[in-house]
């Protein structure tokens, strides 16, 4: 008698997350990213790291010593062991590297100065997420694992002074009901992990055949400002303390349909991203400007591209809060066609 012995093994795919690289960031030449690669070609982690916290994490390694930085939600750490370094964050899965492999790698990366990347941003280095901590409630155990949330469930579901732990996707309408377009921003700056969360929204907003057909200039330079302004039938709060110029790119939507068909198609990518920014800017305390008046051929100029402009979304921390607006009822915007 043979006797069949089944061995049935279940496997936690976040085991199998390899660090792989450090690289710059995308909104910053300070600072830096830390990617980790799973089974999958799209299955990545990033850990996003500030100037302070780079610089925490450099001088520790020099010193070949243990220590721990604690990141900018002041909840998330990364420990440094003598075998293992682990980043303990907050929402997310333990992440482990051989302390080696970083340490050799943080260190030859910090030898030189490097520029932003460009603004293009998967849509999975949403995680880790920088979180703000609500100092009403006690700290929870790093340790404890905590299903992860979709990108849209978490970052539509956030409040504007703080980030909520029991995310709801119903959150999604109080965004929709709270948002106001704001003309007179702070001077306060945007946190850099909001300007990821918000490029990381754009990139998953769904787009024909998904090949996304728009591109996105993040605008940092003060004079690229000023001169948007003017070619903005000079309106002032195009000089925002962020600025995001979506543009239409036919050229990436590989399907076969005629030009005018393909540019459409690239309007409605770049349209549909643009809202998806702005309505993240919105779940993470921020208000936005949409500003459709412009000279195409002076944004085009001062971007120095040949693709078309579609749309400025301007964002940054309202001047002052407004309540929402009242909006035509429903019966009168539906028609029913039975």
């Amino acid at each position: 008698m043979v006797h069949g012995i089944f061995i049935f093994i279940i496997i936690n795919s976040n085991n199998f997350m390899k660090f792989q690289r450090v690289e710059p960031s995308y909104t910053s030449k300070y600072g830096c990213r830390l990617v980790w690669q799973g089974i999958d070609e799209d299955d990545t982690d990033v850990v996003i790291l500030n100037k302070t916290e780079l610089e925490k994490l450099v001088e520790i390694f020099k010193r070949n010593s243990t220590g721990e930085v604690e990141l900018e939600d002041q909840s998330s750490v990364i420990r440094i062991n003598s075998d293992v370094t682990q980043f303990n964050l907050t929402n997310h899965n333990l992440l482990e590297v051989k302390t080696t492999d970083i340490q050799e790698q943080i260190l030859e990366y910090a030898k030189v100065p490097h520029e932003p990347q460009y603004v293009y941003i998967g849509t999975k280095e949403f995680y880790p997420s920088v979180w703000i901590r609500d100092d009403k409630e006690p700290q929870k155990d790093l340790d404890k694992k905590i299903p992860k949330q979709s990108l849209i469930e978490t970052i539509l579901s956030s409040e504007p002074e703080k980030i909520r732990q029991d995310l709801s996707p119903t959150d999604l309408f109080r965004v929709f009901s709270t948002r106001r377009s704001t003309r007179k921003f702070e001077k306060t700056k945007v946190e850099d992990w909001k300007i990821d969360k918000i490029l990381s929204a754009a990139d998953v907003a769904p787009t024909a055949g998904n090949f996304q057909g728009f591109q996105v200039f993040l605008i940092k330079n003060q004079k690229t400002k000023e001169a948007l302004v003017e070619a903005a039938n000079k309106q002032p709060y195009v000089n925002a303390p962020v600025v995001l110029v979506f543009c239409m790119d036919p050229s990436r939507v590989k399907l076969k349909f005629p030009p005018q068909i393909l540019e459409k198609f690239s309007l409605q990518d770049a349209t549909i991203a643009a809202s998806f920014a702005l309505l993240a800017a919105s779940g993470v305390g921020l208000s936005t400007i949409w500003i459709g008046m412009f000279d195409e051929e002076k944004v085009k100029s001062i971007l120095g591209t040949d693709l078309r402009p579609s749309s400025i979304l301007c964002i940054g921390y309202p001047d002052k809060k407004k309540p929402p607006k009242s909006r035509r009822k429903l019966k009168e915007l539906i028609q029913v066609i039975e």
